[in-house]
């Protein structure tokens, strides 16, 4: 009886630290994803000062004011992962090891509703997916006991008016509503004593569906000096996601009489209740851009991240049966650069270029196979089509991870060492009509 409970104070331990492990995968801009408009994208994001379609619902709502036909777009953000990439260190893995991610494959979709009111009153509606994405290892990679699977989908719900106070001058403002769900999968091991070996001894998942809401809003302004001139400021506020969701633990059979064993320590089949809360950042933008020739625009962007809000994260187990836990994640605000250029080719038809270069909030001790998230420059190019009746925008970004090494760890936490390597290809298309 006392070494059963002794296991199943272990399991506890495993069960909380597993769902623990969950909520940084939200976290770092490897999960922020600011590609909601490929006219945008195909600038790298640089277009706070233009904001002069429908995606300025999410750059820029001040540029909503200058909007005064109906417009819908729709589109999407195909992300695929090219390389990613982890070589071991000493002490766990060890040198000499090395392991792939599987390939991430993911379309976050973005639609947009714009109605003017009056001459000077305009409202819109946009959905977008401004965090998401996945990290999926094989099933026999090392870190399987840190990380398996970590998903994380935030779709936003944001109505917004645009006010055109002068003719010059524009403000928007509107509500975020963000639903989000969460899933985990990891592997949980043990100790046999008939083979003397390390096992697999069950795996756990966490489910938390689209039902886990938090509220927050934005603002806009957008002045347009003269033609060849315009500046904009844009603020989109923090948004704290409070979760409800269910672990879940399922035996792994070795084969030996272990299992027996196991089975009567560990409460397989039972569903667990838990609580966490995710403090989404705030974020501040200001763009500046200018008309270099009469066909030739070029903007500058400078985006801060409020990540340092995400300073710990503490999980609740309301019905007691395991023990709730704090742990440290001191998380920096993180500054983001974008550049980028436009060039009118010919009426109705653009190419766009750019390049961004974000900086990663996540502290070495941090970085794990959950999230191995790095400093990262992009490079865009993009196309664009306006018709009388429909506009076509495509856009390319390719993006490249610093490589993050990990060698320490915070007080307590165990140590899984190495290099993370990454690149990415983003394709962007959004339809107007």
């Amino acid at each position: 009886m006392r070494k059963g409970l002794s296991i199943n104070r272990w399991a506890a331990a495993i069960v909380m630290v597993g769902l623990v492990a969950v909520a940084p995968a939200a976290y770092g801009a490897g999960f922020s994803i600011f590609e909601q408009g490929s006219k945008a994208m195909g600038m790298a994001g640089a277009f706070t000062a233009q904001a002069d379609d429908p995606s300025a619902m999410f750059h820029n709502a001040g540029g909503l004011a200058f909007q005064h036909d109906r417009d819908f777009a729709v589109g999407f953000t195909y992300i695929r992962s090219l390389e990613s990439t982890f070589d071991g260190a000493a002490p766990f893995p060890g040198a000499g090891y090395s392991a792939d991610q599987k390939t991430l494959s993911e379309f976050p979709p973005h639609a947009y509703w714009v109605e003017p009111i009056n001459s000077t009153w305009t409202f819109g509606l946009g959905v977008n997916t401004p965090f998401g994405l996945t990290t999926e290892w094989e099933n026999d990679f090392r870190g399987r006991f840190v990380s398996r699977l970590a998903s994380l989908t935030a779709l936003d719900v944001n109505p917004n008016l645009g006010w055109q106070v002068t003719p010059n001058v524009g403000l928007g403002f509107g509500i975020i509503g963000r639903f989000s769900s969460v899933e985990l999968e990891r592997n949980i091991s043990g100790f046999n004593p008939f083979t003397f070996t390390t096992a697999d001894i069950a795996s756990l998942k966490l489910d938390g569906g689209l039902d886990n809401d938090g509220y927050g809003f934005n603002l806009g302004l957008l002045h347009k000096v003269n033609n060849s001139f315009s500046w904009g400021l844009s603020y989109r506020s923090a948004i704290t996601v409070d979760y409800d969701g269910d672990a879940k633990l399922t035996q792994n059979a070795t084969g030996t009489p272990y299992d027996a064993l196991v089975a009567q320590a560990l409460p397989f089949g039972v569903t667990f209740p838990v609580k966490t809360s995710i403090d989404f950042p705030d974020t501040l933008s200001l763009g500046i851009a200018m008309a270099i020739t009469a066909n030739t625009l070029v903007e500058l962007d400078v985006n801060r991240t409020g990540w340092s809000s995400f300073e710990s994260l503490t999980i609740d187990f309301p019905d007691g049966q395991l023990p709730n836990s704090t742990i440290p994640e001191n998380y920096d605000d993180s500054m983001h650069y974008r550049l980028g250029l436009r060039w009118d080719t010919s009426p109705g038809r653009q190419l766009r270029f750019g390049v961004v270069f974000d900086e990663t909030p996540q502290p070495e001790e941090s970085v794990s196979p959950l999230l191995p998230d790095s400093d990262r420059t992009g490079f865009t190019i993009g196309y664009g089509y306006e018709g009388n009746k429909y506009s076509l925008d495509l856009a390319a970004m390719y993006l490249i991870f610093d490589d993050r090494t990990r060698d320490q760890s915070y007080p307590g936490d165990s140590a899984f060492y190495g290099t993370y390597q990454q690149q990415a290809l983003l394709i962007g298309a959004t339809l107007g009509f």
